[in-house]
């Protein structure tokens, strides 16, 4: 009895080669399309970005600066894993020069997804074991739905939750703890001033 042969896993190359590769993944060595962004998700993507804005720049500079952050950006953490980020960062002690290529090649140092519903178990379970067997240091999941921050830290076993904030919650987020974050804002629930 023939043994069936397992599919040869996608390649940056296969995903080079489709015509729309802007929501395409490679997750467990298969092409998939990332989740529809729904408006709440779209919503906090960019108040993400702008709440974190001051970080994104050179450090000294109207802000704590120190980092490079990028939007809906592809990385590959393995040849068989390549993740379009929701938002991923990169130090820059470590990367002077804006990490760049399609898709990067260099292990941020943070990442956040936006958890859809119909990706909740990429988004909390598989992403997480990748991200963490690539020492990515910081994984943070943002939940507009059950609007939820959870913030992960590498430990040598697992990520460890080192935060867990709601709507109302002001935090100081690592790595991002030089200001203070109002949970709220991510949602578009704070009041308006």
């Amino acid at each position: 009895m023939a043994v069936p042969s397992k599919p040869t896993p996608a390649t940056v190359a296969d995903l080079e080669a489709s015509a729309d590769n802007d929501r395409l993944e490679i997750v467990g060595g298969a092409i998939v399309e990332k989740a529809a962004p729904s408006s709440a998700h779209g919503f906090a993507e960019g108040r993400l970005g702008g709440v974190l804005h001051g970080f994104n720049r050179r450090p000294g500079s109207r802000g704590p600066g120190g980092w490079w952050i990028m939007l809906e950006i592809h990385v590959e953490h393995t040849s068989s894993e390549v993740y379009c980020h929701d938002a991923a960062g990169w130090r820059r002690d470590r990367h002077p020069e804006r990490p760049s290529g399609w898709p990067i090649r260099s292990r941020p140092d943070w990442v956040c997804e936006i958890v859809s519903p119909s990706h909740e178990r990429q988004d909390l379970v598989v992403k997480p074991r990748v991200l963490h067997a690539a020492e990515v240091p910081y994984y943070w999941a943002l939940h507009p739905e059950e609007k939820m921050l959870l913030v992960h830290r590498w430990a040598p076993d697992g990520y460890t939750v080192v935060l867990r904030a709601t709507s109302g919650d002001r935090v100081r987020a690592e790595p991002f703890d030089a200001m203070e974050l109002d949970v709220s804002e991510l949602f578009g629930d704070e009041l308006d001033e």
